[in-house]
């Protein structure tokens, strides 16, 4: 068996056809997009077709899309120029966000004594809407900050009903959906959010490009100062093969959303079926076992491994060829442990491995029984 790459909430594979548009800008497009000459007016309408090329798949203008280096810069951008900018005084978010949010959000707090507020969540990390609402009925400038799709264990926000709620109480919402861009249809002008961020790697684009999208006449202001590029927004050279790798990317997932999110999310049930006819006592964390209430594409499993074994489990299924994580790929190396299985999991259930599957186009069920045959030769606990 050739080796499995089941990690792809970290990382995806790169198209074919991003890679060759992405070689052709390499080859044929190197003028500065910011000179006056053929050369760099020939980047400039690149950069500005791919700009409205996935505005119009968002439902939204062109001049509301601003390229970033990805998710982590466009939620920092959001984040810091609402609190510096905006004025705005309250933050909402939860305990179980990424820490492109949760660290910045602690460094606002540092700098400008903004006030956070972290909203309940169930056992399963599910948001508790209710206590969202009371939270919004603060005085202060609010903004709320709340994922679409967990990226650990693929939790799924109802979107529209919080961008409703946030318009309804007069607050800002920004939403990371660095992990539904490009496998969710997103209408924006169905759903009132103000600002998104998104991250090509993730949809089999290209890692370092990103987008955000800035409701028109927000009032936000840039967070790299230099040049006029982006519209004064964010300064700096732009990365033309990379803003059209994105746009191919973009355009093939939307393209292809129907048959090629069935084919992943049939994937997943199959590995649902499966690990639980072969590994009965396996439980699944946050809401990343049930279809309808995460991601389909993702599933994070806690595993009946003794405690002295489940140190090696990731090293041994890397042994055996097998790609995947125990958490956010941004924590790997760390020796703590993921900060949203610690919100969701028991003391008890810390001691066990978690292990993340994420899947994609380019996986196969082959490869879900050769990984579930590993596991069941790891001495797990089958009752």
């Amino acid at each position: 068996m050739k080796p499995i790459y089941f990690d792809n909430a970290a990382t995806t594979q790169i198209r074919d056809e991003v890679i060759d548009a992405m070689t052709h800008v390499m080859k044929q497009h190197y003028g500065n997009p910011s000179s006056s000459h053929s050369f760099g007016r020939s980047s400039k309408v690149l950069i500005e077709k791919a700009r409205k090329t996935i505005a119009g798949y968002l439902k939204v203008s062109a001049g509301e899309i601003l390229f970033t280096s990805g998710g982590t810069e466009a939620d920092n951008l959001v984040l810091r120029s609402a609190v510096r900018d905006l004025k705005v005084k309250h933050i909402i978010t939860s305990k179980i966000e990424h820490h492109a949010v949760l660290h910045t959000l602690e460094q606002l707090k540092s700098e400008y004594n903004v006030l956070v507020s972290y909203v309940n969540l169930d056992s399963n990390g599910g948001i508790d809407y209710t206590h969202l609402e009371v939270l919004l009925t603060s005085e202060n400038k609010t903004l709320v900050s709340l994922m679409h799709v967990n990226n650990e264990v693929g939790n799924k926000l109802d979107l529209k009903r919080v961008a409703d709620l946030c318009k309804l109480k007069n607050a800002l919402f920004h939403s990371d959906t660095v992990q539904s861009v490009g496998h969710y249809p997103l209408d924006l002008q169905e759903i009132p959010i103000d600002f998104l961020a998104a991250s090509a790697h993730k949809f089999h684009g290209p890692k370092g490009v990103g987008f955000v999208f800035v409701r028109k006449n927000s009032g936000l202001k840039p967070l790299i100062f230099g040049g006029e590029q982006e519209r004064g927004f964010r300064a700096g050279t732009e990365s033309v093969h990379n803003i059209v790798g994105i746009e191919e990317a973009l355009k093939l997932a939307y393209d292809n959303l129907e048959s090629e999110s069935l084919y992943v999310q049939d994937l997943k049930q199959y590995f649902i079926d499966r690990i639980k006819k072969e590994i009965p006592l396996v439980t699944f964390n946050g809401y990343s076992g049930h279809l309808e209430k995460s991601t389909f594409s993702l599933v994070n499993v806690c595993l009946p491994v003794s405690a002295e074994k489940s140190a090696m489990l990731l090293f041994q299924l890397d042994l055996k060829g097998i790609a995947c994580s125990k958490g956010s790929a941004c924590q790997s190396g760390s020796s703590q442990n993921s900060h949203v299985l610690e919100t969701l999991l028991s003391n008890e259930d810390l001691q066990k491995p978690s292990i993340r599957f994420s899947f994609s186009i380019y996986n196969t069920k082959e490869e879900v029984d050769y990984v579930l045959n590993v596991l069941k030769n790891f001495g797990i606990k089958i009752s």
